[in-house]
């Protein structure tokens, strides 16, 4: 099930909400666990077994670690365990056959593989009980001592297939008691449904010049050009979407998740655009593994070896293929540039040829992250720079039909639609605001009635 569907949002929706504001607040913990159970066993029932599992060990670790809090060396070892096992279930079930096959492939052998499909999320919710244990060793977060409170916290439905990356320090106190009103909840119902328009009315639109550009029998330079900037609106307003409307129900339900994104296509630089996209990600690996690591505070060999560690796991994160190693490595590459020497280059030029420099960065980066057959990626990078004609009838045709879409998207990826409605007076804010989100939800609803394409890209992570 996701956020963007009908039985979603008038059927699971509706009557989650109306169980759990009617619950006594002393139970509703209960019901978020046995709700986000349901959602996610929707789809995958059979995986709800590795959602209990995944609860039963991290809780058993948390209060190992408390256990031998005067003891330091067992409650590592405690912390230890508890990250050996998450990695282990996120590498049998995402790595296994990709590993074993390329083993296979280039020396013959026959290591078994098994063809199991991917647990929705497992890459998500591995990396948000990691953080659990780790939180409390720390003494970032106090241990939880109610599995019922702690299994809420593993499966919240909101944020549990694709984020944003809740870590438990982050919403422990609010497990424990967290403010529902109105005013709250009405904020996230209109974050909710800004989300889903973004995902629904825009994502989904753009999607379509996308795959349209990318399986062209003729692909020229600016239907190549045109396909990567399509994508690259695709995935923004598909993931972001995703994380506004997670934000929204956080809201409608008491809870308060941490942004996600923060206009990255803005960027002046690939450092800039790392803080500001999938923050919850980068936040994630800063704290559990470069920070550990020794960060920048280290000699700067092995600070180069801490960022190509970093992203290099980003890279493999998103994915079991080459073409996610290889942009982790690409992005390591450019960070390393950009602290070591070109990062004060581009100080000393205007800002519009910084950002036109991000941009093109990122959108190359894209392609490698979208096109995972590496001939393929070759062919199609070759006639971006230059190895085609230049265009042709069927990729002027696209840019027409899609060039007010694109001219919104560009809009909508800046700050520009939000400082404009800020500068509306109090009064107006407040009369338009209800018309637009009835708006959105009634071209949404209808949008989905009538959708045979609804893709949602980060389903798969």
């Amino acid at each position: 099930m996701i956020f963007s569907s009908l039985p979603f949002l008038f059927f699971y929706l509706t009557i989650t909400l109306l169980v759990y504001k009617l619950s006594p607040l002393k139970l509703r913990n209960l019901i978020l666990l046995l709700v986000s159970l349901f959602f996610y066993g929707w789809g995958e029932p059979v995986y709800i077994v590795i959602m209990f599992l995944s609860i039963a060990v991290d809780y058993t670790h948390g209060m190992l670690v408390e256990k031998f809090r005067q003891n330091d060396e067992l409650a590592r070892r405690a912390v230890a365990s508890s990250v050996f096992f998450n990695l282990a279930i996120l590498f049998f079930f995402k790595y296994w056959d990709f590993l074993m096959g390329s083993i296979n492939a280039l020396t013959g052998l026959r290591l078994p593989t098994f063809g199991l499909s991917l647990p929705i999320g497992i890459s998500f919710y591995t990396f948000q009980t990691m953080s659990y244990t780790i939180d409390v060793y720390r003494k970032d977060a106090p241990v939880q001592r109610d599995p019922i409170t702690f299994g809420a916290y593993v499966t919240l439905f909101p944020q549990l297939i694709a984020g944003p990356i809740i870590q438990y320090k982050d919403v422990a106190e609010q497990l424990a008691g967290r403010r529902e009103d109105l005013e709250k909840f009405a904020s996230g119902v209109r974050r909710f449904c800004v989300g889903m328009g973004k995902k629904v009315l825009l994502a989904n639109a753009v999607g379509k010049l996308w795959e349209s550009c990318r399986d062209m029998g003729e692909l020229t330079v600016l239907s190549g050009w045109l396909g990567l900037f399509a994508y690259a609106f695709q995935i923004y307003f598909d993931f972001s979407g995703y994380s506004d409307m997670a934000i929204g129900l956080g809201r409608m339900l008491g809870f308060e998740f941490m942004e996600n994104f923060n206009y990255p296509y803005i960027s002046r630089s690939i450092v800039e655009f790392w803080k500001r996209w999938h923050i919850s990600l980068t936040n994630w690996f800063r704290d559990y593994v470069y920070i550990p690591l020794g960060g920048n505070r280290v000699p700067r060999w092995k600070w180069v070896r801490n960022i190509l560690i970093v992203w290099t796991c980003t890279g493999i994160w998103h994915g079991a293929g080459w073409n996610f190693l290889l942009w982790g490595l690409y992005y390591a590459a450019w960070m390393l540039l950009e602290r070591l020497w070109l990062g004060k280059v581009l100080e000393k030029l205007p800002g519009v040829l910084r950002h036109i420099y991000a941009m093109a960065v990122v959108l190359v980066g894209w392609a490698l992250f979208a096109i995972e057959d590496m001939g393929a990626l070759g062919r199609y990078l070759a006639v971006c720079f230059g190895g085609g004609a230049l265009w042709n009838a069927e990729s002027l045709y696209y840019l027409r039909s899609y060039l007010p879409l694109l001219v919104l998207l560009f809009l909508g990826a800046t700050p520009l639609l939000k400082k404009l409605a800020e500068r509306l007076s109090e009064n107006w804010r407040e009369a338009l605001t209800p018309a637009l989100v009835l708006a959105m939800l009634v071209l949404c609803t209808a949008s989905l009635v009538d959708a045979s394409y609804n893709p949602f890209l980060y389903f798969r992570f």
